[in-house]
């Protein structure tokens, strides 16, 4: 089967979809069979229409965590089921963190993790408070692949409300913990998650005064962390490509600030061009074929967008003032750019070819490093105002602004692929001697709660949030 193919076929009364999808190396590719399953199992297989009435409802702000069970999922051998709890530990993790969920620890269960073709006990796990349920197990099939299955039940209403099974290589199991999180996610919200998703970011080391910057990469929650440059030369704002594995970022080598496009499948890695003056890095576009950027020409900064198969670049923006830090709607029909032209720094709204130029921001303080978000409904952006920073959003419009959180210095805000959760990076102040300094990522939800740290091996900054993994 080619890499992203689909094929259904009955197989007795499982509906069964093979997926193949490549991600990375061959070694690292990824091979999942999904198995929907529709039926409720009650000593023999008995089919029944499952609905689920748990449901969270994310659309009205801050919301109570509901109490979730994930148990360990079970497996044959010691190492396989070693597999399996450690991707039930990922799974807790994950709904942990959004904030929307409460993994109740394992020591209060009553009924300890078993086949799971057989029904729960449900008023086992209403006693303890759990609203939703999930079991799973692990084996090595005879090819070596790792199979991973699990149930997620309703305990209220003692229904199946979504079943999924998956192969794929042993190495590959965070992975498959991530999209089960997401699956369960989707399932209980209603919206896509974003757990399978990779953060970019720069690594930095030493004085303040002298800072070394690699690049970096890592899941969204901290693991398989690894550097993609040495350190060799000053890189900055790395975006992620929408729609393939690929990073652009500024590097600067011999004082020759370039833009590159690095592949992380491959570790292929090109130069997009030679900008002297650039304030920016690119980002790219929605489809994934154009960069926008802001360089400095002819003592002017201004916006081009740079077609990456012609590497023909467009002036879109001809002011006196500086634009810089463009970004793309979801749509690709307006960009949104920060601007002095109106004398202290705004936010401003423009169409796609630099027609219509119209600011949002009207607030008192700087506004700066705007990103629209991949719902479309929401621009976030930070400001600046009596010396303290502030992440916020507001609509494309300019109105409904919100503060969503504020420090010493707070900068770079980055979307989540669902629009739900922003990733920023914090600086502690740096003393006169140059110490001090320290940066870290942190993410917060669109309601200003649930703020928390990134754990990475050193100082970070300037994250990009991947779209979901393909």
């Amino acid at each position: 089967m080619a890499a992203n193919d689909v094929e259904l076929q009955p197989e007795g009364n499982v509906l069964t979809m093979g997926v193949c999808r490549m991600a990375g190396s061959l070694r690292q590719r990824l091979v999942m069979l999904v198995i929907l399953l529709g039926v409720i199992l009650a000593g023999g297989l008995a089919a029944t229409e499952a609905r689920a009435e748990l449901r969270i409802d994310i659309t009205k702000g801050v919301v109570e965590p509901i109490p979730v069970a994930v148990t360990d999922m079970v497996g044959p051998s010691g190492e396989v089921s070693q597999y399996g709890t450690d991707i039930s530990r990922v799974i807790a993790g994950d709904l942990e963190r959004s904030g929307l969920f409460k993994p109740i620890d394992q020591k209060a269960f009553i009924q300890k993790a078993g086949d799971i073709k057989t029904l729960p006990r449900f008023g086992d796990w209403r006693v303890i408070n759990a609203q939703a349920l999930m079991q799973g197990r692990a084996h090595l099939v005879t090819d070596g692949r790792l199979r991973v299955e699990f149930r997620l039940w309703d305990v209220f209403a003692e229904q199946q409300m979504v079943g999924l099974a998956y192969y794929t290589i042993p190495d590959n199991w965070r992975r498959v913990a991530h999209i089960i999180a997401d699956a369960i996610y989707k399932r209980l919200t209603g919206e896509s998650g974003y757990f399978d998703t990779r953060v970019v970011y720069i690594s930095e080391t030493g004085p303040a005064n002298r800072r070394i910057k690699r690049l970096a990469i890592m899941d969204q929650d901290g693991a398989n962390h690894r550097f993609l440059t040495d350190g060799s030369a000053l890189v900055l704002t790395p975006r992620f490509s929408p729609t393939l594995q690929e990073i652009t970022y500024l590097s600067y080598y011999g004082n020759l600030p370039r833009v590159y496009i690095f592949n992380i499948d491959t570790g292929r890695q090109e130069i997009l061009g030679d900008f002297p003056g650039m304030t920016f890095a690119p980002r790219f576009s929605p489809d994934g074929r154009q960069v926008i950027m802001s360089m400095a020409k002819d003592g002017n900064t201004e916006i081009y967008a740079m077609d990456l198969q012609t590497r023909a670049a467009t002036k879109l923006t001809r002011h006196s003032g500086i634009d810089t830090s463009p970004s793309y709607s979801p749509d690709s029909k307006r960009i949104v750019f920060n601007s002095d032209r109106g004398g202290a720094q705004q936010l401003y709204v423009m169409n796609a070819d630099g027609s219509k130029v119209h600011r949002i921001s009207y607030g008192k303080g700087r506004y700066a490093t705007p990103v629209w978000s991949p719902r479309g409904d929401l621009i976030a952006f930070t400001k600046v105002l009596s010396g303290t920073f502030y992440i916020g959003v507001m609509r494309p419009d300019g109105s409904g602004e919100r503060l969503l959180a504020k420090d010493f210095l707070v900068e770079a805000p980055t979307w989540s692929p669902n629009g739900r959760v922003l990733m920023f990076f914090r600086q502690d102040r740096t003393t006169k001697d140059g110490k001090g300094g320290r940066s870290r990522l942190w993410t917060i939800d669109l309601t200003g709660h649930n703020e928390r740290e990134i754990l990475t091996p050193l100082n970070a900054s300037d994250p990009a949030w991947s779209p979901l993994i393909p």
